[in-house]
């Protein structure tokens, strides 16, 4: 079977090369053709096989669509007609590719082995590597080099010889690389250098290749492979600590989403809100809601859910918050245990309806397109997603901020934060800046629960995930001090990233809530302490 395939990618190559322009002929005789298509319908793996050989030897101008359709089981034969199923449902003629206005009578699936899909592996590679499309070329070429299959090398060869595109031609060498380190006849130069191209890769695929090396290799060949292996495995190592600390940076957002809110509120109020968890999963909530109104009633404005789903969880959260803050807390201010007590009893009553109105189980909330999918920075592996949140959180921050500096109600919340006695005394409503804070605090919260439905579960616990992590990060940092939850978040985050290779997941946490109970007790204000007469006395 081998055999089979090697006679298969050297034909391809051959009927490729005289694609290229300048050939004297594109197609082969109509005889052959029609033989090709008669064993088709044979109903045959061994006139499948000849049927493709023949296919890509006469170089039949839909040989790519018929053995792709093959490949993927959308290859359709019977009564004498051989049709193309594409995916959208149409049937095309595999003949001329012409639409079919009806489905011919007795039509079946032609049927596939091992063996003939191997073959039909085998012609793709040998289309793919010459594919017009460069994007293909490079998609075959890394398929060639996690098989290195040694009867795919003239292809690769020849298709080297006339690539002009770097990334493709870069990926074919790799390809090449990757079987003659395994070719024991071939010449020690050319696996000299393609011990080369393999380290100049460098990643975790050409590290394997270059382990793959056989045991009788020269001396010079063992001592190549040694270097190159020592040093792909340093710039790993910095790359898989770079991709730690990029984690850090993403957890580090996540953690400033959600405590920023509760830094105003325990700064200003110093109100233990232990139900600040569920405000986050109220602007979760909020926006599935809005995604399924847009889903079964505007589902062309779905990539803007999230957009309209901020100010609603902002507005939604801040209302609950400012209920709760007139309806409960402000008639506990000064009895820490009490409040700490009814909010969370609060947080159970809204979990508890939550649950209710929804159900227990997780609900679905969409990424927009702009939020799907991923790309690679160097040796880095970014999540759009998370990308969106960092610049989110950051935009919260400079936004909280500049309504604390700039705005009239962020002077009061600073004065009553560092002298309530005093901010009443000139006249300051207290009361209103608590309810005004409170709300804030919330509804940034809110804020939060729209960034962590694209990352996390939505459901009645997802407040109760985030509640503990947030305290230690407004503790850490410095109650009240935005800066200072910033630094703890971001300082915590990347720390917690950087323990879990060596510690796990869990006995990293524990190491980091030993860590703060340890430097609380050094500096009982945190990072960041607030400083005022009020605040020393």
């Amino acid at each position: 079977m081998r055999i089979v395939s090697c006679l298969l990618r050297m034909i391809a190559l051959a009927t490729l090369l005289a694609l290229q322009p300048g050939a004297a002929s594109a197609q082969g005789s109509p005889q052959a053709a029609d033989e090709a298509f008669t064993r088709l319908g044979a109903d045959s793996f061994s006139d499948t096989n000849r049927a493709i050989e023949i296919l890509i030897a006469n170089a039949h101008p839909q040989a790519a669509i018929i053995i792709e359709a093959l490949a993927d089981g959308r290859l359709l034969a019977g009564g004498g007609a051989v049709v193309v199923k594409t995916r959208d449902g149409k049937l095309l003629d595999a003949r001329t590719g012409a639409t079919l206005a009806s489905e011919p009578p007795g039509l079946g699936a032609v049927r596939l082995n091992n063996g003939v899909r191997r073959n039909i592996q085998a012609a793709l590679g040998g289309l793919g590597l010459l594919n017009p499309d460069a994007g293909k070329r490079i998609a075959a070429a890394e398929a060639v080099f996690k098989s290195r299959d040694v009867s795919v090398l003239p292809v690769l060869e020849t298709a080297i010889g006339k690539e002009t595109d770097t990334r493709a031609k870069a990926a074919l060498r790799q390809a090449q690389a990757a079987i003659l380190i395994a070719k024991t006849d071939a010449p020690p130069f050319d696996r000299l250098a393609a011990i080369d191209v393999l380290r100049e890769r460098g990643d975790q695929d050409a590290l394997a290749t270059l382990r793959s090396l056989p045991g009788d290799a020269t001396p010079a060949l063992k001592d190549a492979q040694a270097r190159a292996i020592t040093d792909i495995e340093g710039k790993l190592a910095l790359w898989r600590t770079a991709q730690n600390l990029w984690y850090g940076l993403s957890l580090g957002s996540v953690l400033l989403l959600a405590a920023i809110g509760l830094a105003i509120t325990f700064g200003v109020m110093g109100v233990i809100n232990m139900a600040h968890g569920e405000m986050v999963m109220l602007g979760a909530y909020t926006t599935f809601i809005v995604q399924e109104v847009i889903r079964t009633r505007f589902p062309g404005l779905f990539d803007y859910s999230l957009a309209i789903a901020l100010p609603l969880a902002f507005l939604v959260a801040a209302l609950v918050g400012i209920a709760i803050e007139r309806g409960i807390i402000r008639f506990l201010y000064g009895r820490p245990l009490e409040t700490l007590l009814a909010t969370w009893g609060i947080s159970l009553i809204l979990q508890q309806a939550v649950r209710t109105a929804f159900g227990p189980t997780n609900r679905e909330v969409g990424a927009p397109a702009f939020m799907s999918g991923a790309f690679d920075l160097g040796g880095l592996a970014i999540t759009w997603n998370r990308l969106w949140i960092i610049v989110f959180a950051a935009l919260v921050f400079g936004a909280l901020l500049a309504i604390l500096k700039l705005t009239p109600i962020g002077l009061q919340m600073r004065a009553v934060t560092q002298n309530r006695r005093m901010a009443s005394a000139m006249g300051i409503r207290t009361g209103r800046v608590d309810a005004l804070t409170f709300g804030l605090g919330s509804g940034v919260a809110g804020l939060a629960g729209v960034a962590l439905s694209q990352i996390d579960n939505v459901s009645p616990n997802l407040g109760q995930s985030y509640i503990i992590d947030s305290f230690m990060v407004v503790v850490f940092g410095g109650v009240g001090n935005l800066w200072g939850t910033l630094v703890g978040a971001m300082t915590l985050g990347i720390a917690n990233k950087l323990l879990e290779p060596y510690a796990g997941a869990v006995l990293g946490k524990i190491a980091l809530l030993v860590f703060i109970i340890l430097f609380i007790q050094k500096r009982p204000r945190g990072l960041f302490a607030q400083k005022g007469r009020a605040v020393e006395a």
